[in-house]
């Protein structure tokens, strides 16, 4: 018996796409050969081996619209070849070739939807750019055979807009009794405040370092992106890259900030609302922390509302001003120790229930229901 081959593309670094890591590994796991295609940086590090294959393709060009469309060519050109029982193209940017792959071939075209493209921030800034995505958008949701996102909010955006039914697999961490401390930290003692993720625009970084001199604590940002270079510049200007209270330590590789999040005392998960994208967002960080068994601060969205609303495992900020930051958190990691430590039990108890061993088999049975439709 044939053994169904499934494809996915993204344009992220695999080693860093943790996502992607949970879905290729549970659907390798359950015995589907799968690929994953992805992007080569000028910084990428050897790939980590995984229980799938992997592929990077090499583009000329970085950023922008010569990088788009040179990756799109070497994608399709690279797919052309390959045989696959499914396609599946992670957000828009990677759409329109696997698309015409499985069209070509006959075979079940899936989008996974990381976010709502169309709304995020970098694309938001630029209507005529936005006008191009939402083109694509238009034109890819309605001919997959499957489509999928983070959550469900998301999920409804995508079911009004198109009319047609959206499953929901949440980006949740794998249940893991090594992601946790054997027992809860006080909070005088619990170390320092963790972000982790992209470092651009309408994450709420800048609000954060301006309100960092006025926090008891320590910052430890783990992350590269667009405002790479603007944010050090900004901690270096408020002296606290100087006074070690602010603490860039770049990209760091899953297992590695697994570590780094089990060791942390409270994680900040701080979204601007610039698109609907960010605004009904489930960001995995959220799960991280979660996991880890730190309480974190977040900005009131609506699905980190509804969870919190059902678990408390989080301080919820009304705004991003830096004096409402600084207070939130000086209200967990200094005035208020009892507080913090009923957030820190919380998690312990929701992690059981909020579990990729749990996601996982709802991903399955997708998989299992579109392969045998077509076998």
């Amino acid at each position: 018996m044939t053994v169904p081959c499934l494809y996915f593309a993204v344009t992220t670094d695999l080693n860093y796409d943790q996502r992607m890591q949970r879905i290729c590994s549970s659907l390798a796991e359950a015995g589907y050969e799968v690929r994953l295609i992805g992007r080569q940086w000028n910084n990428s590090q050897p790939l980590v081996p995984q229980p799938y294959q992997q592929h990077r393709l090499q583009c000329w060009f970085q950023r922008g619209k010569l990088f788009y469309l040179e990756y799109n060519l070497r994608l399709l050109l690279y797919l052309l070849p390959r045989r696959a029982a499914v396609w599946c193209a992670i957000d828009l940017d990677t759409a329109l070739p696997v698309w015409l792959r499985a069209r070509l071939g006959g075979q079940p075209f899936v989008y996974d939807a990381h976010e709502l493209f169309t709304e995020v921030p970098e694309v938001v800034a630029r209507p005529a750019v936005q006008r191009v995505w939402r083109w694509v958008e238009r034109f890819i949701v309605p001919r997959a055979n499957l489509v999928y996102t983070v959550g469900p909010a998301l999920a409804r955006v995508f079911e009004e807009r198109y009319g047609r039914p959206v499953e929901v697999v949440r980006n949740i961490s794998r249940l893991s009794e090594t992601a946790l401390p054997p027992t809860p930290k006080a909070a005088p003692d619990a170390g320092y405040i963790l972000y982790q993720g992209a470092l651009n625009a309408g994450r709420g970084l800048e609000a954060l370092l301006e309100a960092m001199p006025q926090v008891a604590g320590r910052l430890v940002i783990c992350g590269e992106g667009d405002l790479s270079e603007s944010l050090r510049a900004q901690a270096a200007a408020l002296g606290l890259l100087a006074s070690g209270q602010v603490e860039f330590r770049g990209f760091v590789l899953p297992d590695a900030l697994r570590e780094v999040t089990r060791n942390a005392g409270l994680g900040v998960m701080l979204l601007e609302n610039q698109g609907l994208s960010y605004y009904y967002s489930l960001a995995n960080k959220f799960f991280d922390y979660l996991h880890a068994g730190i309480p974190q601060v977040v900005v009131d969205f609506p699905e980190y509302r509804a969870l919190n609303d059902q678990y408390d495992v989080a301080e919820i900020v009304p705004n991003l001003e830096p004096t409402t930051l600084a207070a939130t958190l000086n209200y967990l990691l200094r005035d208020n120790p009892a507080r913090y430590q009923q957030l820190a039990e919380n998690c312990r108890r929701a992690r059981r229930e909020l579990s990729w061993q749990h996601e996982e088999q709802h991903l399955l049975a997708l998989y299992t229901g579109l392969v045998d439709s077509k076998s």
